[in-house]
């Protein structure tokens, strides 16, 4: 398979980097800053330089092409302001999804969170980011391309366990990014996936038979 990552230097990105190329997928890595490409490569990703907030969809596309799938990893970070939230967060994960239509890529899976059902209101800038999340949620739905939904609990750099609880709902809690990129690594090798929207945070399940168990609950 072959996998475009926007957002590449992510935590997240570069877990599900090294996992993708140990088992022989080819997979590159969008990134604003060619002075992150060493650690892309490091973990078997090929770098790509390309700004999600200037570049248009036709270029993205081109950078993109030949891909099979996409990953949404990109986010303008904890200490960004509430404007680059709605032109990363929001913006980008819609760019993403007009490239992959004009360059044939039909997988897409996006990185969520939790809390995107119900966005709580007003001008803090977590709130903001909730409500970005929520809109670029809606518009990958909504878009012909065969998404997945995952929206992880709050984030650690703990190792991962390989076992996570994962459904439509969990309780909140947290979970290691090392685990999100495996659940993600996984459900782009199953197309039960597609369609579905999760939640995702530590537990006791492995990783396979919670997607499958997912897939079973309808």
């Amino acid at each position: 398979m072959d996998v475009a990552i926007a957002g590449g230097h992510g935590k997240i990105a570069l877990h599900l980097s090294r996992m993708l190329s140990q088992r022989g997928d080819q997979v590159r890595g969008l990134i604003r800053d060619d002075a992150q490409s060493a650690d892309l490569r490091e973990v078997g990703s090929i770098p790509v330089v390309f700004d999600l907030e200037t570049g248009d969809a036709a270029a993205l596309a081109g950078v993109i092409s030949g891909a099979d799938a996409v990953v949404f990893a990109a986010g303008a970070g904890p200490g960004s302001g509430a404007a680059r939230k709605e032109t990363v967060d929001y913006e980008g994960a819609v760019k993403l999804v007009e490239a992959a239509q004009i360059a044939g890529a039909q997988r897409y899976v996006i990185i969520s969170a939790m809390g995107t059902d119900a966005p709580p209101a007003g001008d803090d800038v977590f709130a903001v980011y909730l409500r970005a999340k929520a809109r670029a949620d809606r518009a990958v739905m909504d878009s012909d391309r065969a998404w997945t939904v995952v929206r992880p609990g709050g984030l650690t750099d703990e190792p991962g366990t390989g076992r996570v609880t994962l459904a439509r709902h969990v309780e909140r809690g947290k979970v290691p990014r090392e685990d999100v990129a495996a659940v993600i690594a996984a459900a782009l090798d199953d197309d039960r996936t597609v369609g579905r929207v999760f939640e995702v945070v530590s537990g006791d399940t492995e990783i396979a038979v919670a997607l499958s168990d997912l897939a079973a609950g309808g």
